[in-house]
């Protein structure tokens, strides 16, 4: 399997464009960037991994139904980024459409589910002997044990963690990226600009020895926290990082969903068409890297 973190992987090949050519932001572009990122991928790495799967992220999340804060700073730092995110959005939603239409790969979009969950729950059930995610998250560190991660950003595998020990550390500490404090601290820190309650370093160091033999919700006295606030923001913290946590009725929904497009594989006969209707001249001579 190679499993794609679509939106990811979009939206950050097409930063990096835009910090370096300053090019004007429409729909041809963006079909240009994510049409030759994909063939790159399949290329380098269908022989040992097999087909594209593109993951897809659903416009609602159950983790913000679970936890309204969840990545509730994002929209502030589009309004004062240079980017108009609406073109954006627009031109990655009407790519994403196009490639689910028309080219030959499983192409996932759950209810409720973000990309992070069908990569996670594909994995963990339906996982080949070799996979690989195609992602520059670092939340996916916790999975290494069931796949391979290579990163658009640094064209480069992902590797030297422990995926135990940084599943762990990343619950103490949070993510402020996705809005998710840290265990000590309340959950409207990021989104009323408060400063966390700092981990020292070996008190993290502490707790992961701990945790080997203890169960982590015993460990509040280490962490010198109130015995109750350290049980609901462990498992706050848990529930939204840790990626077995997904709820059963998402983890149902992306299998279902995922046997049913494989029992009904689709046609390679569209992706000729698909070109010469955009005006994809120059992809045609390659058309078997798709």
């Amino acid at each position: 399997m190679i499993l794609v973190d679509l939106n990811q992987v979009m939206i950050g090949s097409l930063m990096v464009h835009l910090h370096r050519a300053q090019d004007e932001i429409d729909e041809k572009l963006v079909r240009h960037i994510v049409l030759n990122n994909l063939r790159y991928y399949r290329t380098k790495f269908k022989e040992k991994y097999g087909e594209l799967i593109l993951c897809n992220d659903d416009k609602e999340y159950w983790r913000r139904e679970y936890f309204p804060n969840y990545k509730a700073g994002r929209k502030k730092d589009r309004a004062s980024s240079p980017y108009d995110w609406d073109k954006i959005f627009t031109c990655l939603n009407k790519v994403r459409d196009e490639l689910k239409d028309n080219f030959p790969y499983v192409s996932m979009r759950i209810p409720h589910a973000e990309a992070d969950d069908i990569i996670a729950v594909l994995l963990m059930n339906r996982g080949e002997v070799k996979n690989i995610i195609v992602s520059s998250d670092k939340d996916f560190i916790q999975l290494h044990h069931l796949s391979d991660q290579y990163s658009p950003v640094t064209k480069e595998l992902v590797n030297g963690h422990n995926p135990k020990t940084y599943l762990i550390e990343h619950i103490l500490k949070g993510d402020r990226s996705d809005g998710v404090p840290n265990v000590l601290s309340s959950d409207d820190t990021f989104v009323e600009n408060k400063r966390q309650k700092p981990i020292r370093r070996t008190t993290v160091v502490t707790l992961l020895e701990a945790m080997d033999e203890y169960d982590p919700e015993t460990l509040y006295q280490i962490a010198k926290c109130n015995r109750d606030t350290w049980i609901r923001n462990w498992q706050r913290n848990s529930t939204l990082i840790d990626l077995t946590k997904i709820p059963e009725k998402i983890v149902i929904n992306i299998l279902e969903e995922y046997d049913k497009k494989v029992e009904s594989p689709k046609k390679r006969s569209n992706l000729l068409n698909y070109f010469i209707e955009n005006k994809l001249t120059n992809l045609i001579d390659d058309i078997q890297e798709f």
